[in-house]
């Protein structure tokens, strides 16, 4: 699964890596990005790339209550295409959420190791995320959400999980944004990533989603 990740390049870095055309969001480095919590993403708005910020936690346009959000911070690849709370989105409403670590944690329910997990020498990669706008019916005031897309994990985050958020590969990142109404051809993308990743144990600090500074990434040892 993703349930927490990093993103502390700037905007000027993620708008040059993703070839973004207009910013709406300047991005605050951040160490420790969790659920509930606004995260950066890119999306194509009338052909342009868009820098955007949404809540993360997908809350489908249809939803009685956001905190359906809560529950939906992530969403199997393998079952995009059949539930209705994701495949609207699929279709019309992807994104792609720049990152450049994710965390995960191993060991005992009473002693869990987190683990940084990145690209070599930090490169930034794209998360494929799907979004929703959601009104409130008392106020309309209009909510914009996502949730991360996960795939089973390769040989190298195996060890640490059973699920990974699906990273894309560069030529795809474009592709993704773009409009296309072949479900086929999306769902190709979102496999497990075959690129080299890195990782290494760090402070349980990052275990409060309050703990958000650059030693949240500073490693204990590495994980080999």
């Amino acid at each position: 699964m993703c349930g927490r990740f990093t993103l502390y390049h700037s905007t000027q870095q993620v708008v040059n890596r993703f070839g973004v055309e207009e910013v709406i969001f300047e991005i605050s480095p951040r160490y420790n990005i969790a659920p509930s919590q606004q995260v950066a993403a890119i999306v194509n708005l009338n052909g342009h790339r868009v820098l955007t910020s949404f809540k993360w936690g997908l809350v489908p346009s249809w939803a009685k209550d956001p905190a359906v959000g809560n529950r939906m911070i992530n969403a199997r690849a393998e079952t995009l295409a059949e539930k209705p709370s994701f495949k609207a989105a699929l279709l019309r409403r992807r994104c792609i959420v720049p990152a450049d670590g994710f965390y995960e944690w191993i060991g005992t329910s009473g002693k869990r190791q987190p683990v940084y997990v990145h690209r070599p020498a930090g490169e930034l990669f794209a998360l494929a995320g799907l979004w929703e706008e959601w009104s409130d019916p008392t106020t309309g005031i209009p909510l914009k959400t996502c949730t991360i897309i996960t795939v089973p994990p390769n040989k190298f985050v195996a060890r640490l999980h059973h699920r990974m958020a699906a990273i894309l590969a560069p030529e795809d990142e474009l592709r993704w944004l773009k409009n296309h109404d072949d479900i086929n051809e999306l769902l190709a993308m979102l496999k497990p990533y075959t690129g080299k990743l890195e990782s290494y144990e760090v402070s349980s600090s990052v275990n409060s989603p309050l703990y958000d500074k650059p030693e949240c990434i500073s490693p204990l040892r590495a994980l080999l």
